[in-house]
């Protein structure tokens, strides 16, 4: 009797198991779903078996769990910054030429920016990603609760976009946080920041670079990036009083969420202990930045257009390999 009982009980307890697994018989998914059909007139019964098709992905709550913007900075660097992406940069530069001058023209943004995002996003569209799109939005949506609000949120963004741009669904793959493309723009950033360079029906971030390059630059220049302004300059600190300028979360570039707005005037900076090795506007703004290196802490001084580079990527790190690879492809591509 004993035995019977542990059965059956192991038996509900598998096929609970199994039925968690359809999204679509999930309670939490059924409201979304009719939010969806109230705030932007969905199918239900469409919906419905949209997320009875999703499937878990476990390997993305694990990528999440590890970013590589945790990475100390002397290891980051030397997974972006090396020869092969250089040279690459260089390639795209001089086959997307054209297309690299009419972004900067529009939007102040340099090739080089550019470039070098694109080739660390995705080394120049060579790897987008393998996900499929729909499937992780909906994982981190439902299972992943530290961050389940956001990718509701871009899930919600994500059928929208599909919905207006007549893409499918459940074919589209991406990064293991849901971004897209080339540029890698999550769907937020795609429906509100891309743009189509031929002015056609439809922006393609997927297949079209001509639409990823300009999308790029107008992303830069909705976010602030000041024509012809100084990124980031290396600076020597002296004292202890430099302390002051670095919020813990900011710290040994290992902020993930929250760089730093760049609010100190430089005129000032000197007043804290800090050298920038290069003359500075005394009104520009700026932020001190702090790195770990195998040799111990270097420092640079980042200036707006740095803080914009972090609104791609909310890290110290990544706009810092940004810049770097930049000026790298820049210096192989002018020779």
């Amino acid at each position: 009797m004993l035995a019977k009982f542990i059965l059956a009980a192991l038996s509900t307890l598998f096929f609970a198991t199994v039925a968690s697994a359809n999204y679509a018989e999930r309670p939490e998914v059924e409201v979304f779903i009719i939010e969806m059909q109230k705030k932007h007139d969905f199918d239900p019964a469409h919906l419905r078996s949209l997320f009875a098709q999703a499937e878990k992905q476990d390997k993305v709550i694990e990528l999440m769990q590890k970013p590589g913007e945790a990475k100390p900075w002397y290891e980051y660097r030397s997974i972006l910054i090396n020869g092969q992406r250089v040279s690459g940069g260089v390639e795209f530069w001089e086959k997307h030429q054209v297309k690299l001058r009419e972004a900067q023209k529009r939007y102040g943004v340099p090739p080089e920016m550019i470039v070098a995002i694109i080739g660390v996003e995705t080394s120049y569209g060579n790897n987008t990603g393998n996900f499929p799109v729909f499937d992780t939005l909906t994982t981190l949506a439902f299972d992943y609760p530290r961050r389940a609000e956001f990718f509701r949120g871009e899930l919600e963004e994500y059928l929208i976009l599909t919905r207006d741009e007549n893409l499918e669904v459940l074919e589209i793959k991406g990064s293991y946080a849901g971004a897209m493309g080339p540029p890698q723009f999550i769907a937020s950033s795609y429906r509100a920041y891309a743009v189509d360079y031929d002015g056609g029906d439809q922006i393609d971030l997927l297949n079209n670079m001509d639409d990823a390059i300009i999308s790029v630059a107008n992303y830069f220049s909705k976010h602030g990036w000041q024509r012809d302004g100084i990124v980031a300059v290396p600076a020597k600190v002296e004292g202890t009083k430099y302390l002051e300028l670095l919020s813990n979360e900011y710290r040994t570039g290992m902020s993930v969420l929250k760089p730093q707005k760049p609010e100190l005037p430089a005129s000032q900076l000197a007043n804290y202990g800090v050298i920038p090795q290069q003359s500075l506007p005394p009104d520009a703004k700026t932020t001190l930045l702090e790195l770990q290196t195998q040799a111990g802490k270097e420092y640079w001084v980042g200036l707006n257009n740095f803080y914009v580079i972090t609104r791609y990527n909310h890290s110290v790190v990544y706009a810092m390999a940004v810049y770097q690879l930049s000026q790298l492809i820049a210096e192989a591509y002018r020779g």
